[in-house]
């Protein structure tokens, strides 16, 4: 069966870095104006290759919420990856050993798992460390690049700029919602009971971090039952 490469991970790894960089700068700059100290986000990335669980936790913290809402939100948030890494491990080469298969579960990301899963046959240690060394790099450096410039630019340009982290969020969010009806309800379901929870005076008591909490298992759980997938279906 074909095997992969250090040197053919890294190819395959160089456009999803390039990707990373730029979200990563608009994502840095957001969250220094939410209060978040440079290094802090600096650590915070290069620990934690997750963009949409970076926003939820900044926005958990910068709300000053409990630990305990920060980790059931980054629990629901990053739940997906721990289906995406055992759905890989029946694609990697048997010479994977406990420590290597820990060290690689570190990279699985959305589009990392895309580019993995679709590669024939096994898949060794030295490209899954190739796949996931330029995203990572391209993740860190972007965050640093824009917390340094969020110090320095001026508060109009930085808000600007901040927007690029939802523009990331809608390019991910609406091609799904197009090619499946169950997505855009899992959606349409999750924004609608947010802004009730958020606005709605009776729910005041709930913090940012459980209003993300229970807004993204709910809408979860609509669309799984009106739409739910068939055996078979998502075999792909």
């Amino acid at each position: 069966m074909e095997a992969y490469g250090y040197r053919e991970g890294l190819r395959d790894g160089l456009p999803i870095g390039l990707g990373y960089l730029s979200v990563s700068f608009g994502f840095a700059i957001w969250a220094v104006k939410q209060g978040i100290p440079g290094l802090i986000l600096v650590v915070l990335s290069g620990t934690n290759l997750t963009s949409a669980g970076q926003v939820a936790g900044v926005t958990v913290m910068a709300a000053g919420g409990l630990l305990v809402e920060l980790a059931l939100t980054e629990l629901v948030i990053n739940l997906r990856y721990a289906l995406m890494s055992v759905t890989l491990t029946q694609k990697l080469s048997p010479r994977f050993s406990l420590l290597q298969r820990m060290a690689a579960s570190f990279f699985v990301t959305d589009e990392i798992f895309a580019v993995a899963s679709t590669r024939r046959g096994l898949l060794t240690f030295p490209y899954m460390m190739g796949l996931g060394c330029l995203p990572w790099i391209g993740w860190t450096l972007g965050t640093a690049l824009g917390a340094f410039a969020g110090t320095l630019l001026p508060a109009a340009l930085s808000a600007a700029l901040g927007i690029a982290i939802y523009g990331m969020f809608m390019a991910i969010l609406v091609p799904g919602a197009l090619e499946e009806k169950g997505v855009l309800l899992a959606i349409c379901a999750s924004v609608a009971l947010g802004l009730i929870l958020r606005y709605v005076p009776l729910f005041s008591f709930l913090s940012e971090g459980f209003v993300i909490i229970i807004s993204a298992v709910a809408g979860a759980c609509v669309a799984a039952w009106l739409k739910p997938v068939k055996a078979g279906e998502g075999d792909a």
